[in-house]
């Protein structure tokens, strides 16, 4: 089973405003995806923004935050050496979860297409 270990994940705060300076993004419904240029670490990494405004429990926070790592878990490998950061536009629950996780493949397609 692979990990989602610190390596691939964005911690600071610098790392966070670097990508949403770089301003490349795709949006849907549930999830909206910030992306930069590639990193120097040679894998993808990831930050998740999941604001108390788009859900206000949290236990409610930590499910989507909990449904995306997985994804990205299972899908980094694919996944160009860039820093994603994916931001909840909208509160999804376990009913909502498979359509979610098909958003977020579809929108990180876009970006790996882009990039390419």
């Amino acid at each position: 089973m692979e990990r989602f270990g610190r390596q691939y994940r964005l911690l600071k705060t610098e790392e966070f405003s670097s990508v949403f300076a770089f301003r490349k993004q795709r949006r849907g419904e549930l999830l909206q995806i910030l992306y930069s240029a590639a990193n120097p670490y040679g894998h993808a990494r990831l930050g998740l923004v999941v604001a108390k405004k788009t859900a206000r429990r949290a236990h409610e926070r930590n499910y989507m935050k909990r449904v995306i790592r997985d994804w990205f878990r299972r899908h980094k490998n694919t996944l160009p050496p860039c820093d994603f950061i994916v931001r909840v536009r909208r509160a999804f629950d376990c009913a909502e979860a498979p359509a979610a996780r098909a958003e977020l493949a579809r929108l990180m397609a876009a970006a790996k297409k882009k990039r390419v």
